[in-house]
């Protein structure tokens, strides 16, 4: 019986460990006594899930102390009402809230993609039509530096265009790195929305798969 093999290593492990941290156990409402027996009187109720720092064992009762409004209050437990694991209840509670912790994260995270997506878009839009003014103003490079007659006003238009073409390939290349930045934080973000993903796949699986270890322990027991 798994129940009672649970019973006795807690017995054994009572008697050479105090001031261990244990917690009631699930699913009970447990009596906090005055001495060792159940002849002595009750001090308190104790939830499942609430934690007591033990003092020392007497055969099957274990003398604990907890804090209660501020004060530390001593009694006497049963050893069988105690366990060194954090109780279920517990744990499902804090798996619940890491569980919508992690799925804020991933809301946000979602929302920065689609920010970061249209604005890729919009900057890859800007890229073309810069290229193509890029071309035109080449274009007409070309043929100020054929055609002119007169080589003063070819001069003249030829540092114009010189100049506008070089300012155009420096908003392009700034366009370019802009691009890529954004690029790359995209990669890292699904990175990031992806190990988030999995993350909460694993708790999740390995919180079921200890409920379906335990409720088949429990059914062979």
């Amino acid at each position: 019986n798994i129940l009672f093999i649970t019973i006795i290593c807690l017995f054994f492990i009572s008697q050479s460990a105090f001031a261990e941290k244990l917690y009631i156990t699930d699913f009970f409402k447990v009596t906090l006594r005055t001495g060792p027996s159940l002849q002595n009187k009750i001090l308190a109720m104790l939830s499942s899930g609430q934690p007591v720092e033990t003092l020392r064992s007497d055969g099957d009762w274990t003398q604990v102390q907890i804090l209660r409004k501020g004060e530390k209050l001593k009694g006497w437990v049963l050893n069988r009402y105690l366990i060194s694991r954090v109780p279920w209840k517990l744990q499902v509670k804090r798996l619940s809230k890491e569980n919508s912790r992690l799925k804020e994260k991933l809301d946000r995270i979602e929302n920065e993609l689609n920010k970061t997506t249209t604005t890729a878009k919009d900057t890859s839009q800007k890229l073309k039509i810069n290229n193509k003014d890029l071309n035109k103003l080449r274009r007409e490079h070309e043929l100020l530096k054929k055609g002119a007659a007169n080589y003063l006003q070819l001069k003249t238009n030829f540092e114009k265009t010189t100049s506008t073409l070089e300012a155009a390939q420096a908003s392009a290349q700034k366009l370019t790195l802009e691009n890529e930045r954004l690029r790359y934080s995209r990669r890292n973000t699904w990175f990031i929305t992806g190990a988030s993903v999995l993350f909460l796949g694993f708790v999740v699986g390995m919180f079921m798969g200890k409920r379906q270890k335990k409720q088949k322990s429990m059914y062979y027991s």
